[in-house]
């Protein structure tokens, strides 16, 4: 219960008359709790925008229920996605079989699951590479003037390389010596991790740069400035938290990009060995069989599609919901 009563104000009516009592509930329809000091956490109002996106709301359950079944799924059904049973080569949906059967009798399900596993973690793992250099970059360039241009000039020279073309060069020069070394599944995985995440990490760098240069000029950072605080420091405690949040849509965009890269390589016949399914293998190994067997490149093309859109609008309910002028509507 909450009394209402002006300060310095003498209580009006009869001596001795009751005062009014009012509810905690009747505040609240007057005025909202923001104005009655009901502390909200930048966690809590992060969480809430994210739920009030529909898309994003939808978008983080294809992913998280993609991410359980490529590497949970394999635990359930437990075919060898390289077994070779030459008898039940070509055959369609059954029990035995849920999607059906390669042209050697291997079990498309189990591929498809085991193909995810690797499509992820290279997307995951090229990501956060990609992220790392063009974190490390925008911050340099947005925090010391002398940097700001050599090292935008430097985005910008790989801004103008053609993508494909450069990866497809990389590949074909690395693939047999890291293949050599490392073998062939760890050679060509460290290989595409490293030729994705070193090419994708522009669009970081400029859109952090743009927010360095912003926040560099705010009165918490001058007033540090001006107490003889180090740059490392200043960097590491006042610039960085700020950023967290371009940073990590670009984080989410980054999956998106690095898996459909991956798998464009994959295709072209420039990814993983045969015997090391990925969706984009599986799809490259589907193209004479396209007619006859449909299935093969409808359901490793449906699994790249899900991923790749419910992580867009994960990165499009991110950027809402850490959007300070969004997150109090």
């Amino acid at each position: 219960m909450t009394e209402v009563k002006a300060k310095g104000q003498k209580p009006s009516g009869p001596v001795g008359a009751k005062r009014r009592v009012v509810t905690r509930e009747q505040i609240l329809t007057v005025f909202p709790e923001q104005t009655l000091g009901v502390h909200r956490s930048f966690a809590g109002d992060v969480w809430a925008q994210f739920k009030s996106h529909k898309g994003a709301v939808f978008g983080a359950a294809v992913f998280l229920t993609i991410v359980f079944l490529v590497f949970f799924g394999p635990m359930i059904w437990t075919i060898d996605p390289t077994f070779v049973d030459i008898r039940s080569r070509n055959q369609g949906a059954s029990f035995a079989h849920p999607l059906g059967t390669d042209q050697l009798g291997r079990d498309l399900l189990a591929r498809v699951l085991s193909g995810g596993r690797v499509s992820l973690a290279v997307g995951l793992t090229a990501m956060a590479l990609s992220l790392l250099f063009g974190s490390t970059i925008g911050v340099i360039a947005g925090y010391f003037r002398r940097m700001d241009g050599p090292l935008m000039r430097f985005t910008d020279l790989f801004l103008a390389l053609p993508l494909l073309p450069l990866l497809l060069v990389i590949v074909m020069l690395f693939r047999e010596k890291l293949s050599g070394v490392l073998g062939p599944e760890g050679g060509i995985f460290i290989l595409m991790v490293s030729a994705i995440g070193l090419t994708s990490w522009m669009q970081t760098a400029r859109i952090v740069r743009g927010d360095v240069l912003a926040l560099k000029e705010r009165e918490f950072v001058l007033a540090a400035k001006s107490i003889g605080t180090p740059s490392r420091r200043i960097i590491t405690r006042h610039v960085l938290p700020n950023v967290l949040s371009p940073i990590m849509v670009s984080a989410t965009l980054g999956i998106a990009t690095a898996i459909i890269t991956e798998s464009a390589l994959s295709f072209l016949g420039l990814g993983f060995p045969p015997d090391f399914p990925t969706w984009g293998r599986l799809l490259f190994d589907a193209i004479d069989y396209t007619r006859d067997y449909p299935g093969r490149v409808i359901w490793p093309g449906l699994a790249i599609s899900l991923t790749v859109l419910s992580v867009n609008y994960i990165g499009d309910g991110l950027r809402d919901a850490l959007d300070p002028r969004l997150r109090g509507r």
